[in-house]
């Protein structure tokens, strides 16, 4: 079984003309919130085998909030130009399909519309909208990447931050 887990980054600063879009940091609540998100996903007990992170600086800080939680090597945190653009269908499929198929489970780290729209088309039933600071796991009943396709993932688990309260 392989497993694409995706996680939105947090709340980020508003964007002004100082700051670009791209170097938005997190807000206090937006790591605070992120930071509840990461243990709800620790006490889940995944094993993950690569994480993948956009390199804008909310996705970045976001992931490495996870990380930490997770008690990963911050070192293993790759990033990929591709989760800040939208990467479109195959260039996502194409960045999945390149991991090492020893691995079994992959976090994402990026932005919406992408991370919704790959989750609804990933999922036999669809995703809804997913919120800052949500995560979305979906599975697939293969044994290697390139067995990953739109439509055949069920979802696992929707956490929310709304559902941590």
């Amino acid at each position: 079984m392989k497993r694409l887990v995706f996680v939105r980054h947090g709340k980020a600063e508003d964007f002004s003309g100082e700051t670009g879009d791209y170097e938005r940091s997190l807000t206090k609540k937006g790591k605070i919130v992120s930071r509840t998100m990461a243990m709800r996903l620790r006490d889940k007990n995944l094993t993950v085998g690569r994480y993948i992170s956009s390199p804008a600086f909310r996705a970045l800080e976001t992931a490495l909030i996870f990380v930490d939680e997770l008690g990963a090597d911050p070192s293993e945190l790759w990033l990929d130009n591709n989760l800040y653009y939208d990467p479109g269908v195959s260039r996502f499929l194409s960045l999945i399909w390149e991991v090492d198929d020893e691995i079994d489970s992959i976090l994402l780290f990026g932005h919406n519309p992408a991370f919704t729209d790959l989750c609804d088309m990933l999922a036999k039933n669809g995703s809804e909208f997913i919120p800052k600071s949500g995560v979305v796991s979906i599975k697939f009943p293969v044994e290697k990447w390139e067995g990953v396709k739109f439509g055949e993932g069920q979802m696992e688990f929707f956490m929310k931050p709304d559902d941590a309260a």
